[in-house]
């Protein structure tokens, strides 16, 4: 299977001293800012430097918007949301990875990425008869981590940025053959310390989000430029999110459906309701390409 790990970002959340080990867990539905995308005021195209910019340029070009919305607990029902419908589903009772560190590439590539690989192909809907897991990134929020949380709804793939996705991670003579079929992108995500009570994911029903709330962005690496998409606040999305989801669970983000469309708008939040000294959430996710 193809392993690329990504590449530092800026870091967006703010780090936590723990103080209190084992905090209460919040439920229920609760209010929260989300930062959603607003266009650059020069009316140029947006883009994102992935690592340090180049001299006299801004990290990024595009402004934030930040919203105050609902965000609706899926805990208790879990089997109400599917990929193929809403954008995102969740698995429970998993048992442990054999991988339980998570500090080394290479062996999470060589234990965690197969674990990865047979949970999709046994869970994913439809016809998935191949999985090609081509990264991963690891969230941490305590001082010195290399990648943060990040608070910017977004989706991490567009139709053009999978396609070339396809391309970059498999054979130039495989790539056009499947792409004539169903291609997905989904994201694995779980805690690395849970169950979590702070910084946790919100994510949103991909049918109450339209096309046109959501905008490319130049995705600008050393060596390469990518897209990701920006999603603008959308009066009437349905924003979502597991409280306290532990290590044994996992939610699957699907970024993108050649086939149904279905793709799931995310984002880290702060929730009022967390307690200062609380511990900070930390995170993998693995990135897939999902065949059939």
């Amino acid at each position: 299977m193809t392993t690329t790990t990504t590449s530092t970002q800026t870091q967006t959340q703010p780090k936590f001293a723990v103080t209190t080990p084992d905090p209460p867990i919040p439920r229920g539905p609760t209010r929260a800012t989300l930062t959603f995308y607003s266009p650059p005021p020069d009316g140029s195209a947006p883009y994102n430097y992935v690592e340090l910019p180049p001299p006299n340029h801004p990290q990024r070009n595009y402004a934030e918007s930040p919203h105050a919305v609902t965000i609706s607990d899926i805990r208790g029902r879990e089997a109400d949301f599917s990929t193929d419908t809403n954008g995102f589903a969740v698995l429970q009772n998993l048992p442990p990875s054999a991988e339980r560190e998570f500090t080394d590439d290479d062996r999470i590539k060589e234990t965690y990425y197969p674990e990865v690989q047979k949970l999709l192909l046994e869970n994913m809907p439809g016809n998935a008869d191949r999985v090609v897991i081509f990264d991963h990134t690891i969230r941490r929020s305590h001082p010195g981590a290399k990648r943060a949380p990040v608070t910017r709804a977004h989706i991490d793939q567009t139709t053009r940025s999978a396609e070339a996705r396809v391309h970059q991670h498999m054979s130039a003579a495989e790539a056009p053959e499947l792409l004539k079929g169903r291609v997905r992108l989904v994201n694995v995500w779980r805690p690395l310390n849970g169950p979590v009570v702070s910084s946790p994911l919100a994510f949103a029903d991909s049918r109450s989000v339209p096309d046109s709330e959501i905008v490319g962005v130049e995705h600008r690496y050393p060596d390469r430029t990518g897209e990701t998409a920006g999603v603008k606040y959308a009066e009437g999305a349905e924003w979502y999110y597991w409280s306290g989801i532990g290590n044994g669970e996992r939610i699957l983000l699907q970024c993108y459906d050649s086939a149904l469309g279905a793709r799931t708008p995310h984002t880290a939040f702060v929730d009022p309701r967390t307690g200062e000294g609380w511990r900070g959430r930390e995170s993998i996710e693995a990135r897939a390409l999902v065949f059939g």
